[in-house]
This record gives structure tokens, sequence and C-alpha cells, in this order.
């Protein structure tokens, strides 16, 4: 009995080492992709760029202005801001789905991007947030980015109380909050469609424009402003993972190791819906990252918290980055919004997710 008992034991231990060793190598290999897929997109554009040259001009080396201005100015912002829009949209959908324990909870698929582009697309309406042009090239220039914001924020809190009322309301099923999460993306779509009607010609092109997701509108103030909301909310996510763990075992679980449920739910959500209203309101609605990269990551390393939150950061930063430089290079010299892709990759690649992933959930 004792040789077997120790049989089993060496068992589970040599099962454990080697899931850190293919949790290590993820790491790593998520870490060169993302270093390399950065470098590889500061080469493309109009411009040609050698990987010599931007690397020079990164650290300094490099004195030609032509380059600074290309590299600094134009494409590191568009690089970073893709970066970390991905890595906030993708913590959000893995944060929200152990929220509410829903495999199909997301930022988009629950209506919160359509509410806060809707109440981006208010502001800058109705509220005059943003100056609007004929050139296609600033179709919106945002003069108010604090207030497009607040909007934002504002209207997708309405979506965050519903879908909240709905997950404490008794028996309502992962179905139910998804439905509902449907119809209040169909409700704001319908709010900034509504929009569009009463616009003249010109803030109609510049309201479509600024809802296609395009990473390259971010600038550097923007970038920043994202960092400061991605970054403490991944931190919060990383210091309630634990949390999130016990939660997937249900509320009563929870409850009985001394968690608030209630509070954590309403923080977590609050936090998720601030960094996606953000982000939609620099970007636009770019859909299925924060739904699809936690189910990629758990069809690789399981449904740990503890470690599904950073590499969903890794993974949406790599898809939104690659999918960017896709997006810039597909039917060249046109760029196509990066939105556009990630929702016609986005749906089959979830389909496939669905269907082979589901002993995850």
């Amino acid at each position: 009995m004792a040789v077997e008992e120790q049989n089993i034991r060496d068992e589970i231990l040599g099962e454990y080492k080697e899931y850190s060793k293919k949790r290590v190598f993820f790491f790593l290999l998520s870490f060169i992709i993302l270093v390399s897929l950065a470098l590889f997109s500061l080469t493309l554009g109009p411009a040609d760029v050698s990987i010599r040259e931007a690397v020079s001009t990164l650290l300094g080396a490099n004195t030609s202005s032509r380059l600074n201005t290309i590299i600094w100015n134009m494409r590191v912002p568009r690089v970073l801001a893709a970066i970390a829009a991905g890595a906030g949209l993708a913590v959000v959908g893995a944060a929200m789905q152990s929220i509410l324990r829903n495999p199909l909870g997301s930022p988009f698929t629950l209506g919160i991007s359509h509410a806060a582009a809707f109440g981006a697309a208010f502001s800058i309406i109705v509220l005059g947030a943003g100056t609007t042009h004929s050139q296609a090239a600033d179709a919106v220039i945002l003069n108010n980015p604090y207030l497009v914001t607040i909007s934002a924020f504002a209207w997708s809190l309405v979506a965050t109380f519903v879908i909240l009322l709905l997950s404490r309301y008794k028996n309502a099923s992962p179905a139910t909050m998804i439905l509902a999460g449907v119809a209040l993306g169909s409700l704001f779509t319908a709010g900034y469609t509504a929009l569009q009607y009463f616009a003249d010609d010109v803030e109609l092109a510049s309201i479509v424009f600024w809802t296609f997701g395009d990473v390259a509108r971010a600038g550097w103030t923007d970038l920043g402003l994202m960092l400061i909301a991605v970054v403490p909310a991944t931190v919060y996510f990383l210091w309630k993972s634990w949390d999130y763990e016990v939660l997937d075992s249900g509320d009563e679980s929870a409850k009985a190791l001394g968690i608030d449920v209630e509070k954590l739910r309403l923080w977590s959500m609050l936090i998720s819906c601030f960094v996606t209203a953000l982000i939609i309101s620099f970007v636009g609605i770019i859909g299925f990252v924060g739904l699809v990269v936690p189910h990629m990551v758990r069809r690789v390393i399981g449904g740990n918290e503890r470690y599904l939150i950073p590499f969903s950061c890794f993974v949406g930063a790599i898809l939104l980055l690659a999918s960017d430089t896709v997006a810039r290079t597909i039917i060249s010299p046109i760029v196509l919004p990066v939105g556009i892709l990630t929702s016609f990759l986005g749906a089959p690649l979830f389909i496939y997710l669905v269907i082979k992933g589901r002993e995850y959930w």
C-alpha cells in the first residue's frame, strides 16, 4: 500500500512538473512572439524601414529626423496601442467569464462594448466632444477625450448594472444573461443608429468612421490613458485571482470561504466596465478579442485563474497586434480597420473553440 501511494504521489508530482514546464514554455514563447511581432510591425508602412533601422531608432542610435518621426510619432504609438487594447480587452474578458461563471462572457457579447460605443458617439455628436472634418484622415478629432471617456463609461454602466441584476436574480442562467447582453447590444446599436439618422452628411461619415475599430487613431496621450486603466486593472484581477478560482465553484462555496461575492462581483464588473469604456472610446469597437482569447489560453494551460489572467494579456496583445499587422498589409496600400478583421477571424475561431474546448467549462 505504501509503495502504491508513493507511486501515485510520484505520478502526480511528475504531472505537476510537466504542467509547470508547459506554463514556462508558453510564457517565453508568447513573450518572444510579441516582441518579434512588434519589431516587425514597426517596419511596415509606406516608408521602407529595416529591422536594424527600427532597433537603432528605438535605442537612440539613429539621428535621422525622418526615421525618428516615422518610428516614434507614427508607428510606435500604433503598436503600443494595439498591445494595450488587446491585453486590456482580453484580461477583461477572462475576468468577466469568471465573475459571471459564463463561458460567453465578454464586453462584446454582454453589450458593454456597444453601450460604451453609444456613449462615445453620443458625446461626439450631441455634446460636441469632437470636431468633424470631411477629410478621411481626420474624420473625427476628439478635442475633449475626457468627456468621451466619461460618457462611454456612464452608458456602459447601464449595461453593467443590468447584467449584475440578472446575475443576482434567482435561477438566472448563463443563457439568460447572454440573451440579455444580445438585447442590450441591439438596443445601444439602435441608439447610435438613431444618432446617425439625425446627423448631417459629414457627421454621419464621422460617426461611422469612428465606430470602426482602429488602433491607428490612438496617440501618445490616448495610449497613456489606456495604460493607466489597463495596468492597475490587471494587477487587481491578479490580486483577486484566487477569489475568482473559488467563485468558479459557485457562490455558496465562495461565501463559505469568507469571500464577499456581491462586493467582488460589483467591483470587478465596474473595473471591467471602465477599462472597456476607455479602450472603446479611443479605438472604437473591436470584437471577439475578450471572448476568444481566454478560451485559447484555457486550451493550452487550463483554467487556473492565476495563470489565465496574465497569459490572456500576452495572447490578447499578440492577437490584436497580429490582426492590425495583417489589416495594414493584406490589401496594401489600402489599410483596413482592425475591428473588421478581428470580427472575421473571431467568429469561426470561437465556434471551433466551443466545439473542441467544452471540457474546460
